[in-house]
């Protein structure tokens, strides 16, 4: 079992010392670039009498100024790549440590009216996407969040192997990662998807040989101009008859150029994304079909974006105004590369939008792979058929830390339904958030903070938190009334484990009583399987009448005038409530 704190130790200072090294190179060559450059006017200025000379040292000089500037560019892009590296070991390490509430918490796919994510603290500050994500790509970070609302029971054992599969490649994991994030996109993939989508094209089949036969014209005109047979002024002419056939698309040139400016960038974090995807070894079913997929064209997706990116620098040299006047006016270049621009697009724009669908899915994967990395001592549960939805041993909240947290065994069967009673504090309200993360993680396909589990996978649903709305002109009753009518319908059209948390909190006690028994009895009746949390010790009673439900408690001890708790998951009913102590003992009566 490989320590993860170790890894991302040796990896942080592997990657700080490489990085400080290519710094010193680069240092190297920005001095000899000095030494050249000084030396190559020195040279200029001693042979400037003869010319000839002058100028090979001139074009000798620009030729190694170049080399070491080009040597320079690529050491800079090596060095750049370590210290992303460098980073991603230090956040690693700084996560492990607890420190991880500043990271990006995901509020924005929080959802009230979600079967889950709200009541289970799936997102916002110090929820489970926060800790667990590591995505590097906005549509990674969807594609992430999709995954843990997704309540998906079928093909769990194939994301339990792509996921262990990633958590046993960290290196590549991490340059996926630090690849992606030193390319800054602008422009989100559903923007450019929606644009190539709708993009019509301009250019006409004549420009597949008109810029060439153009370009022989442009020669030919050249040659006679030397050999003196045209005189200079036909050039002229040549220029601006090249001008004015390119100004005729000049405005549709324009729309072009504005868009794919925008999604250049985005082109090329892709392409370098595709390519590491391409080049790896997949063996999990789930990659290697995805891997397959981008694959099964005449040719890589990574060069066939290579292509487009080319093009693209290309068409943005339009923007230099020699380049745009010269180039236009004897080569037609802007005609030449919309045509490329546009051919690509024609060929290929229905297949882009799938092509960025299998690199936001590595980068959501890289996440749960990660996690898996760094929690070793997790178990992937077992996935069975068998007559236990969960069946797991020491099992705790993932996000509680490994000395406070306190562990408990659960086995609950199909369609039992367990009435857990406890004081205040008593941990509770922790245990039902446990159970419902250990359910949406075995769906994901991540291991679960248990020492062992034997899971039939079901889809979760809960009412744990509920809230008036002054906007919606809802009291807080309706509210909740909302949600329980809401699971009823759920349950339905399909099964569902329903945790819920001390319902019909906005009634009278008589009334709140009546109804949390008649509310669990129709549960139980409609062969339900599930967990309520209560304070409501008449509600135990229905063990007495009904099979299927069992009653559990967490306690409360006072010990030497101090309230103590063990955490503990009991058979049987809570006697010991805490309120009145703990109104005394902070001095409110």
């Amino acid at each position: 079992m490989q320590n993860p704190d170790l890894y991302y130790q040796e990896h942080f200072k592997l990657y700080q010392s490489e990085a400080d090294a290519l710094y010193k190179k680069m240092t190297l060559y920005s001095i000899l670039r000095i030494m050249v450059f000084l030396a190559t006017l020195l040279g200029i200025y001693l042979t400037f009498s003869n010319w000839q000379i002058a100028a090979g040292l001139a074009v000798a000089g620009i030729l190694i100024f170049i080399f070491l500037l080009s040597k320079y560019t690529d050491i800079k892009a090596q060095r750049q790549l370590k210290l992303a590296l460098t980073e991603i070991n230090n956040s690693e390490l700084e996560i492990s440590s607890g420190k991880f509430h500043d990271r990006e918490s995901g509020l924005a796919f929080q959802d009230p009216l979600h079967f889950y994510s709200l009541d289970i603290d799936l997102f916002g500050r110090g929820s489970f996407f926060q800790h667990l994500n590591r995505t590097v790509i906005n549509e990674g970070t969807q594609q992430l969040a999709e995954a843990l609302k997704a309540n998906k029971t079928e093909a769990i054992e194939k994301r339990q192997e792509a996921i262990k599969e990633l958590a046993s490649k960290p290196e590549w994991r991490q340059l996926y990662s630090a690849t992606a994030s030193l390319i800054k996109v602008e422009t989100p993939a559903i923007t450019i998807i929606s644009w190539l989508k709708t993009h019509n094209s301009f250019m006409p089949k004549i420009m597949k040989w008109l810029p060439y036969a153009f370009l022989a014209g442009t020669i030919i005109m050249f040659s006679l101009v030397f050999l003196e047979v045209l005189s200079l002024g036909f050039l002229g002419y040549w220029l601006i008859l090249g001008l004015g056939i390119t100004g005729i698309y000049l405005k549709k040139v324009n729309a072009l150029s504005f868009h794919t400016e925008k999604i250049k960038e985005t082109f090329k974090q892709y392409t370098l994304l595709l390519k590491q995807i391409e080049d790896e070894d997949f063996k999990s079913e789930l990659l290697s079909d995805k891997q397959k997929y981008i694959q099964s064209e005449s040719e890589r997706a990574s060069a066939i974006f290579t292509k487009l990116s080319k093009a693209l620098d290309a068409l943005d040299n339009r923007n230099n105004f020699i380049s745009a006047i010269f180039g236009n006016g004897f080569f037609l270049t802007d005609l030449k590369n919309s045509y490329k621009v546009e051919q690509w697009l024609s060929e290929y724009k229905d297949k882009v939008e799938d092509w960025f669908e299998v690199v936001s899915l590595f980068d959501a994967y890289n996440s749960l792979g990660n996690y898996a990395f760094n929690h070793p001592q997790y178990v992937f549960p077992e996935i069975t058929t068998g007559e236990h939805v969960i069946k797991a041993t020491q099992l705790g909240h993932p996000l509680l830390k490994t000395k406070k947290r306190v562990d408990n065994d659960l086995t609950i069967a199909n369609e039992q339904f367990f009435i857990v009673t406890g004081a205040n504090m008593a941990g509770k309200s922790t245990f039902l958030r446990t159970v419902s993360l250990h359910i949406v993680m075995a769906n994901v396909g991540l291991p679960v903070c248990a020492t062992a589990s034997v899971y039939n996978p079901v889809k979760l649903i809960t009412s744990m938190r509920t809230s008036d709305s002054l906007t919606d002109d809802s009291s807080y009753f309706f509210s909740e009334l909302t949600r329980l009518k809401f699971i009823v319908d759920a349950i339905q059209e399909e099964s569902y484990f329903i945790i819920l948390d001390e319902i019909l909190k906005g009634t009278n006690s008589t009334d709140k009583a009546i109804g949390s028994r008649k509310f669990v009895e129709k549960l139980v009746a409609s062969n339900a399987t599930g967990i309520i949390a209560t304070h409501d010790l008449s509600l135990c009673e229905i063990e007495n009448e009904l099979e299927e439900v069992k009653n559990y408690y967490f306690d409360a001890e006072i010990i030497n005038d101090e309230l103590y708790f063990d955490y503990t998951f009991k058979t049987g009913v809570c006697k010991n409530m805490n309120a009145s102590f703990l109104l005394k003992k902070m001095e409110i009566i």
